[in-house]
């Protein structure tokens, strides 16, 4: 499909939801990390011509990815007359969650709080402005092989971009105008004090990832079953103990 149908087709579909849905939100809510996706998403919905709020959530975070979130913010605040954007410095909410919690540290487990953190976030000033909160993730991530944070970036009200691959996300960001060095910089999730970047984390590319997801035959695809098995819990359904009575 050409990237500009693509994006047409994304866009009237968040504008179909806003008029349809029974809230009828007023506002499009949008974390931005400095990463392909939420830059895309972000400008998808500002050009829907719609309220669009976009946060950029600091924690401990990495000056380099911290700048892009910023360059990215300040190319839609020029750009489009609808964008409203706040720097939400949270280093303060994360280090006294992690005070109270001292007796049960663990790394990983900070990694997703900082990321659950932010989605409490991003509801409150949903709701302070009549908005939705619209996520970020891929086809990949969200359906492929669970790369998210278990209500945390995975706790949305919509999902404008879950339905494309990580490569149809850059073609995307090409033909949307995104910054060149967010595009070209390694993609991370950013909750890790070392920088750790996503094929760090997942031990493949996401070109191959995605090769491994269309091809039982890929070399890569017995992999690709490993990494998805471990994440499983978070897209299959909430287990209920249901009675027949």
């Amino acid at each position: 499909m050409e990237v500009k149908k693509r994006a047409d087709i994304i866009q009237n579909w968040i504008n179909k939801y806003c008029d349809t849905s029974s809230y009828k939100p007023k506002s499009l809510v949008v974390g931005i990390s400095g990463g392909i996706d939420s830059s895309v998403v972000s400008t998808l919905c500002a050009n829907t011509g719609r309220k669009t709020i976009v946060l950029t959530m600091p924690i401990k975070q990495i000056k380099s990815q911290h700048d892009l979130s910023l360059l990215h913010a300040q190319w839609l605040k020029k750009k489009y007359k609808n964008v409203e954007h706040h720097l939400l410095e949270m280093d303060k909410i994360f280090n006294s969650f992690s005070e109270v919690l001292n007796k049960f540290d663990n790394e990983h487990g900070y990694a997703n709080s900082r990321a659950r953190l932010r989605m409490a976030t991003l509801y409150q000033v949903a709701a302070a402005n009549n908005g939705i909160v619209v996520g970020t993730g891929n086809k990949v991530e969200d359906f492929g092989v669970g790369f998210y944070t278990k209500y945390g970036d995975g706790g949305v009200d919509i999902s404008p971009i879950a339905d494309c691959t990580k490569t149809q996300v850059w073609e995307l960001g090409k033909h949307l105008g995104v910054s060149e060095s967010i595009i070209n910089t390694p993609p991370t999730d950013g909750l890790w004090d070392d920088g750790r970047n996503d094929v760090q984390q997942l031990g493949m590319s996401y070109e191959d990832l995605e090769k491994a997801m269309r091809d039982k035959n890929d070399p890569n695809y017995q992999k690709y079953l490993e990494i998805r098995e471990k994440n499983l819990h978070k897209m299959n359904p909430i287990p209920v103990c249901k009675f027949n009575e």
